[in-house]
């Protein structure tokens, strides 16, 4: 249980719940007061902050929050509580005084963020939303600025997390919960960092996971539907609208020029007072010549070469990540790092040649003519990223390319016709298969994908076991390259570097795409 780095009290949280109008009274026992200070202990610091009950020790501050049952605090005042927040009193399960708030997670927050000492006032917060490309993003940034402060970078991602510049942790969240990320600035202020990058959900903000923070660079990278079920945003409007503030909440702000409701966003910006700095891909023979203050295009002498462009300034990378959605990232995070003053041709720019993010992009060949791809691609917009970028480097080869895709269960229903509609008509083959389906039965959401692929020439096949899948796609490429010579590439999405299936409610384990991959190629040379 960590301890308290910051003189937290009852008393002390009280007027700042107050400050923020968000508390509604103090209930210790059948007395209900707004005075704080009128109860016995009520200025001894806090010793701990927990939101888990099972993790309740003598003097913690519990926060009740989300799928609470009243029954979790029986038996809690023996493990001596100190105090709770809540939206409702448990004075009838425990005697310890309750702060009752207008919404627990705002409190959270604020409240978190004191007994950690207010960690972000000594960090430089940068936060990359959008609906792709936050986390290959946040890995490009943390490189430069890792490299630019020699190691003293943080970084939170949906993959991992590096609260020291050189170890890293798998995540949970794409965005913690508010306690742990203010938990994990205190870690990384004490280690010495002094940036600190994070990706930022649209339900970080919907659930309040970042109240009360404000970054000193904010990226909004682009929009485009995703997340739209009954338990995450009922309609895309409401997803927007929750990722737009972000830019209410940073001191200022990279923009993607080509991003759509990009006028609103401008808005949003002149509203609040954040200056605005816009990336776009310049490239004129694609079409793309949206004017910007930081512009990335291709450098038809290398497959992975891009040039940035800042003004009069340009710099030429060889990246060792291919992918022209990629190439974007890197300059994007060269326009935050700028931001955070890492001067634009610094030679610590050029840590983003050698950046590599799991599941992104993954390649494994055999011989010149079967290419296996893993990525983590899973909506519309990713998925026909994905497939722009293979028919960008191949497609004066007329490769053959196979599907392997699922899609969740219980949320982001309409991911189901976007990943097909992302291939379609350019993928000869849809292998769909299982992909964390909850709840649901697994071979009903392939055939639902199934039932969008209304290209006639495309073959289309349900197989739900996901190891089976994929070794079906490397199998019949495998075949077409023999029949035929044709290139084959096999792009296997959804999963990227993930070793879990959600089944039931449960995380089930599974041994990764990538893993799969390897094992199914190793084992048809043998």
């Amino acid at each position: 249980m960590p301890t308290t780095t910051s003189p937290l009290s009852l008393v002390s949280a009280a007027k700042l719940l107050d400050n923020h109008h968000l508390l509604r009274e103090i209930v210790a026992g059948d007395r209900w007061t707004m005075d704080a200070a009128s109860l016995p202990g009520a200025d001894a610091p806090i010793p701990a902050v927990t939101y888990d009950t099972r993790q309740v020790a003598p003097g913690s501050m519990l926060f009740v929050k989300g799928r609470f049952k009243p029954e979790f605090l029986d038996g809690i005042d023996g493990r001596g509580l100190g105090s709770y927040v809540a939206q409702t009193p448990y004075a009838d399960r425990t005697k310890a005084p309750g702060l009752i708030v207008e919404d627990v997670r705002k409190a959270m927050s604020l409240l978190s963020a004191e007994f950690y000492g207010r960690p972000q006032d000594s960090l430089t917060l940068v936060g990359i939303t959008g609906t792709k490309g936050k986390t290959t993003t946040d890995y490009f940034t943390h490189a430069i600025l890792n490299a630019y402060s020699h190691g003293r970078a943080a970084m939170m991602s949906s993959l991992a997390c590096c609260l020291d510049g050189r170890t890293w942790t798998p995540s949970k969240l794409t965005t913690p919960e508010s306690l742990d990320a203010f938990r994990m600035m205190r870690e990384a202020v004490d280690a010495g960092m002094k940036y600190m990058v994070m990706e930022v959900s649209s339900q970080a903000y919907k659930v309040n996971r970042v109240y009360g923070l404000t970054f000193d660079v904010g990226a909004f990278l682009n929009i485009s539907p995703d997340h739209i079920s009954p338990i995450e945003h009922p309609t895309f409007e409401d997803y927007l609208y929750c990722k737009r503030r972000i830019i209410g909440n940073s001191r200022t702000l990279v923009l993607g020029a080509d991003c759509d409701h990009a006028d609103l966003l401008r808005e949003d910006a002149r509203r609040a007072g954040t200056p605005v700095t816009t990336f776009a891909l310049h490239d004129a023979a694609d079409g793309h010549t949206t004017p910007a203050d930081v512009t990335v295009s291709i450098d038809p002498s290398c497959r992975t070469g891009i040039r940035v462009t800042c003004g009069d300034r340009t710099v030429t990378l060889a990246l060792d990540m291919l992918g022209e959605f990629n190439f974007l990232n890197a300059g994007t995070a060269m326009t935050l790092a700028m931001r955070t003053g890492v001067p634009f041709d610094d030679p610590a720019m050029r840590a983003v040649e050698h950046v590599q993010v799991p599941g992104r992009m993954e390649r494994f060949t055999e011989g010149d003519d079967l290419h296996v791809y893993v990525d983590y691609a899973h909506n519309y917009i990713s998925t026909k990223s994905v497939v722009d970028e293979v028919l960008r480097v191949y497609g004066e080869r007329d490769p053959r390319i196979t599907l392997v895709a699922g899609s969740t269960g219980g949320k982001a229903i309409d991911r189901r016709e976007g990943i097909v509609k992302g291939a379609l008509g350019r993928a000869s083959s849809f292998i769909l298969t299982t992909d964390d389906p909850n709840f649901e039965d697994p071979r009903a959401i392939a055939e639902e994908m199934a039932s969008h692929v209304t290209d006639p020439k495309a073959e289309t096949k349900v197989v739900v076991d996901r190891e089976r899948a994929i070794a079906t796609a490397i199998d019949e490429a495998r075949a077409d390259v023999a029949a035929t010579g044709r290139l084959n590439i096999v792009l296997v999405i959804g999963k990227g570097h993930e070793t879990r299936n959600i089944i039931n409610g449960e995380a089930v384990a599974w041994p990764g795409d990538a893993n799969v991959v390897r094992r199914v190629l190793e084992d048809r040379r043998n």
